[in-house]
């Protein structure tokens, strides 16, 4: 089994995708706010592009929820933080959402055979659901605006890392040169994963911003078990 990761948005190819099972990676904070909302009972995230894109596909009951430049949109429901989807407000509720990059990416792995949202959040049962579907895996790390984001890299290093542990009977398991590298660099900081986090750009960003309490929350490992899968546009529970 091939696992591949991919730096950035900006150098996803459909050809590198094609035939996979692509996990998106988007831990600050697209993936880690999908995942959050289907563990409190949303009933699917419809991810798009651009903000009119996600006011032409809202319906009355939908929440609508994004950010640009790390800021709530105006005349949105709700923003990109994961607090912003837990508990009554969000359960039973559809929700359409557009990011800078975790929707962008998402969209960017049609191509691929399965789409999976991974995070740190989910980041063992992401890796168990992507290893037991036997294809070749491309981590697709969503980065910032077209660049490399280091909290979505030592993600990156966390799920390949257990996808090796899953495959330790297999003679043929590899990765490419920046998998090892990630691979590396979580095992340098798995003790202390909130902290570099918020030593990243991306979480400097988000805590000038009053948003401290959502990167901490979204360094927390394996703290949810749904796995969210694209299925006829629309992120859902994978069903084991």
């Amino acid at each position: 089994m091939q696992v591949d990761v991919i730096a950035s948005v900006n150098e996803a190819r459909a050809i590198e995708l094609a035939n996979r099972t692509v996990i998106v990676i988007d831990v600050l904070r697209a993936t880690s706010t999908i995942i959050t909302a289907l563990a409190h009972g949303a009933s699917g995230i419809l991810p798009v592009e651009t903000v009119q894109q996600a006011k032409q596909a809202a319906r009355d009951g939908d929440i609508t929820g994004g950010e640009r430049n790390c800021k709530k949109i105006p005349g949105f429901d709700a923003g990109n933080s994961p607090f912003e989807y837990m508990g009554e407000s969000v359960y039973g509720k559809r929700v359409v959402l557009t990011t800078s990059n975790g929707t962008r990416a998402i969209h960017k792995a049609s191509k691929a055979d399965v789409i999976l949202a991974g995070a740190f959040l989910n980041a063992s049962e992401c890796a168990r659901t992507a290893y037991q579907l036997r294809k070749d895996i491309a981590v697709l790390c969503a980065g910032t605006q077209d660049e490399f984001a280091f909290e979505d890299a030592l993600c990156a290093g966390l799920i390949v890392a257990e996808l090796f542990r899953l495959g330790r009977q297999e003679q043929e398991m590899r990765t490419n040169d920046l998998g090892s590298i990630l691979v590396s660099a979580y095992r340098h900081h798995e003790g202390a994963i909130p902290e570099a986090l918020l030593a990243c750009s991306g979480g400097m960003r988000l805590a000038k911003l009053g948003y401290a309490n959502d990167v901490e929350y979204c360094a927390g490992i394996d703290t949810v078990s749904v796995v969210p899968v694209w299925v006829q546009q629309m992120m859902l529970p994978f069903a084991t």
